[in-house]
């Protein structure tokens, strides 16, 4: 089973090497009206919140998909990097006049620290040579080590509440797979068999978004709900009850309309346009850009999607015509 899931890994981080391969003419990631001079990324367009995992997800995403960060990656770093709490963790921020304050706690303490590492690897001189970037990076490490749930082999999601989820733990799976070292890739396979032990449910034929108890007879919901089930393909997680191409399509034939229709009520989810296009469904991407372009920048547009949207463009995806059907 070690040895299988080991070389399932490998194809898995290969065809994501291959996917995010930059485009032919490489594009600069534009954050105006979400990125301020001194430093914060925020969530929404020229609004008042700074949530630190949206950030990072984002600038990750652009840098893995080709997307040069280099306007916003140092001056977010150094911004964010100063606003570590002694214990490691990190705040949501809101503006308070000309300063930024701590106003609640992270949504995701476990996902949070392992692409903030990943984001500081991304530039091995600079984390190996600041010894303010290897101190924050050390504290993070020590954060997720408090997180391990030995017992059962996942991360929980803070401190403070005691449970795993399953897609945070895709994100934790994800940074450990990116590192090229046996004692990374160690670590990542044993992840990824606890995620599926834990998370999968045979009976349901589905994963379950957390270990509460209530998560296995809850009505499920687009979010989290069905939003967890394609997700392990954004990452190319191995562990899946059908290979790649079929489970995608499945997820597409009952779930596509409900995706396309959330921008109206909820958010755009341009997460799942860039699995389509991972998957060669340019239909899926480009019925996603006719869909929620009218709301660009709306209060329902985070930076997750104004980066998604920009590394559509970079690979010339155009919106579907007002014919095309995206039902």
């Amino acid at each position: 089973m070690k040895a299988l899931l080991s070389h399932a890994v490998i194809v898995a981080m290969l065809g994501w090497s291959l996917f995010t391969q930059p485009p032919a003419a490489a594009a600069t990631l534009d954050l105006s009206g979400y990125a301020e001079p001194s430093g914060p990324i925020l969530i929404l367009r020229g609004g008042d919140i700074v949530d630190p995992y949206f950030v990072v997800q984002a600038l990750l995403l652009a840098q893995q998909n080709g997307l040069d960060i280099t306007p916003y990656r140092e001056k977010w770093i150094r911004w964010l990097v100063s606003r570590q709490k002694l214990d490691g963790t990190f705040d949501r921020y809101c503006r308070a006049g000309p300063a930024w304050v701590g106003c609640k706690a992270a949504d995701a303490d476990d996902a949070l620290q392992a692409m903030w590492m990943q984001l500081l690897e991304s530039d091995p001189a600079a984390l190996a040579s600041d010894v303010v970037l290897r101190t924050s990076y050390k504290k993070s490490a020590d954060v997720l080590a408090r997180l391990f749930d030995a017992r059962r082999g996942i991360y929980l999601v803070s401190a403070i509440y005691q449970q795993g989820l399953f897609m945070d733990n895709l994100e934790v799976w994800a940074a450990q797979s990116s590192r090229r070292d046996a004692r990374s890739e160690g670590e990542a396979q044993r992840l990824a068999q606890a995620i599926h032990r834990v998370f999968w449910d045979a009976k349901g034929k589905r994963f379950l978004v957390s270990t509460q108890p209530e998560q296995a007879l809850a009505a499920p919901h687009f979010y989290p709900d069905s939003v967890a089930q394609i997700f392990p393909l954004l990452f190319g997680y191995p562990d899946l009850p059908a290979s790649p191409r079929p489970y995608y399509k499945e997820w597409m034939k009952q779930h596509r309309k409900e995706w396309l229709a959330q921008i109206r009520h909820d958010f755009a989810w341009g997460l799942i346009a860039l699995i389509a296009l991972r998957q060669d469904d340019l239909p899926s991407a480009r019925c996603w850009l006719r869909e929620a372009m009218p709301f660009r920048h709306s209060e329902h547009w985070t930076v997750t999607d104004e980066t998604v949207l920009q590394i559509l463009q970079a690979r010339h995806v155009q919106a579907a015509s007002p014919r095309a059907s995206c039902r």
